[in-house]
């Protein structure tokens, strides 16, 4: 679904990432750990189109993406999420669902002056996704709860809902799990489960939550001063000396014997 080359992001005389060449599998779970200043973000940010790249590409289900701006990834089916959520706190959780499809008729003002059945249907079949959205993600007690008046975790939660408002083709997922209790993190973990396998969505998050990680992720990607440091199963790389080193500073023969594996 993805596939990064040779991918390059300088900030000045600083190499944030630093020559990363990844692939992600279509309908697929993969999890980017790193410690912090790995420069996860960064690549997250350049694929997203955030950022235009120093040098490399990114192609995305076979098309060439690089350097494209979120809103022209957004219709080919590319989303992300943040790690502070950015919903629209003056409006219900429902309405945030609803403003996510594009083109809709009601935009313009020809179209609700002089076309108000179409208005109206096409209103009809948003509202009526998003009503289906909130019965997958099990928040119709705060169906019509003003937003910024969520949790952080109800937030998440939301977002997720968001990106599944357009069936997108592949969702980044920046941090999901920060600040979110851990009710509300196995209920978002198995959202993303259930839309992974009866759905078909591609993800991949960023995320420094290990239990999380190995629950969700078939593939994990390790970054470290803006290069790949490891790739693999997540028992495999968790034991990976040069990840635990990269987490804490010292390699796996030198650790205290009372201490457990990586997290």
């Amino acid at each position: 679904m993805i596939r990064v080359e040779d991918l390059h992001m300088h900030f000045g005389g600083i190499r944030a990432v630093d020559g990363v060449s990844i692939t992600i599998p279509e309908r697929s779970i993969t999890g980017l750990i790193g410690p912090n200043g790995a420069g996860k973000s960064t690549l997250f940010n350049v694929i997203a189109g955030l950022f235009p790249p120093t040098s490399g590409r990114v192609w995305l289900d076979g098309e060439e993406i690089t350097g494209l701006p979120p809103h022209a990834l957004f219709h080919k089916g590319l989303l992300r999420t943040f790690q502070i959520a950015h919903e629209f706190s003056t409006l219900t959780v429902r309405e945030n669902l609803m403003m996510v499809p594009a083109a809709q008729p009601g935009e313009t003002l020809w179209d609700t002056w002089f076309r108000g059945a179409r208005v109206r249907g096409r209103e009809r079949e948003v509202r009526a996704k998003a009503d289906e959205v909130i019965e997958f993600l099990e928040i119709g007690h705060v169906a019509d709860e003003l937003a910024g008046n969520l949790s952080g975790g109800q937030k998440k939660l939301l977002e997720l809902g968001r990106t599944m408002m357009v069936d997108p083709k592949i969702v980044f997922l920046d941090e999901v799990g920060a600040g979110v209790n851990r009710t509300l993190l196995g209920t978002i973990a198995d959202a993303i489960l259930r839309l992974n396998r009866e759905r078909g969505y591609t993800f991949c998050l960023v995320e420094h939550d290990m239990d999380f990680i190995a629950k969700l992720c078939q593939d994990v990607i390790v970054m470290a001063e803006g290069k790949l440091l490891a790739h693999g199963a997540p028992d495999v790389v968790m034991k990976n000396e040069a990840v635990i080193e990269a987490y804490l500073g010292r390699g796996l023969k030198n650790r205290p014997k009372r201490q457990g594996a990586a997290s």
